[in-house]
């Protein structure tokens, strides 16, 4: 049984330790995309370090059609913010590599890019740079790496999807932001329709080993084997000298 009180205040606890080891004084810088992750991210570093040591950036790519979600999520911490818009930025790179990039290069661009801005916003404004994916994205490998799958520290890689909904609910976010569909922001689609199956379905394989659907329990593994290596350091050369 998942004890959201207690996982809650082991993670507040982890930030704070984190910051007295690793930036004292310094602020937690956090990508606000309006979904339940950055929300959570954000909810849990005030509530370890207040308000005042919290900066959201908001960082639409052109029109964000739920920019209102991250606005909403900003006004109800009360915390410092910026909207820094991506769009010349991504349009700037695209009009000057001299071919057709790849789908999957136009897909990648505006994470890594909204990264670069996160660290400029950090290093500006005396920060630490928040990650904000969580187990069952990670497991499946359903982050940008060098994107949203960087960061100076991660409070919840290791939380699924319902133990992280569990959390923003016991912290009193706005439901709407808790149960809000996940949509990748990328594409337009919803994370489980690009993935094929639903996260409680991956959530209870992660947690429990249980799933009906062989197909599924197959595509899983395969995503999982496939992406390891983005949970891993870069492979390095060391000569024996």
């Amino acid at each position: 049984m998942f004890d959201a009180e207690k996982v809650k205040n082991e993670c507040v606890q982890w930030i704070r330790d984190f910051f007295e080891k690793n930036g004292k004084g310094c602020n937690a810088v956090v990508g606000i995309s309006g979904g339940k992750d950055s929300s959570i991210v954000a909810a849990l570093c005030v509530e370890a370090l207040g308000r005042d040591r919290v900066i959201g950036v908001l960082m639409p790519n052109g029109i964000q059609h739920d920019i209102d979600m991250a606005k909403l999520l900003v006004d109800t911490l009360g915390i410092k913010h910026y909207i820094v818009n991506i769009k010349d930025a991504v349009d700037g790179v695209t009009k000057n590599i001299p071919f057709e990039l790849s789908a999957q290069s136009r897909t990648n661009l505006p994470p890594r890019i909204r990264m670069s801005v996160l660290y400029a916003v950090s290093q500006s404004n005396n920060g630490r740079v928040a990650n904000t994916c969580n187990l069952s994205e990670d497991w499946v490998g359903y982050s940008t790496r060098y994107g949203d799958a960087a960061g100076d520290f991660s409070p919840c890689s290791y939380l699924t999807v319902n133990e992280m909904k569990q959390i923003g609910r016991l912290i009193g976010l706005p439901a709407v932001l808790v149960d809000k569909v996940p949509i990748d922001g990328l594409c337009g689609k919803t994370d489980e329709d690009n993935l094929g199956f639903t996260y409680a379905e991956l959530d209870r394989y992660i947690r429990e080993g249980i799933i009906g659907d062989q197909d599924k329990k197959a595509k899983i593994d395969r995503m999982h084997e496939m992406n390891q290596f983005k949970l891993q350091l870069m492979p390095a050369f060391k000569p024996e000298l």
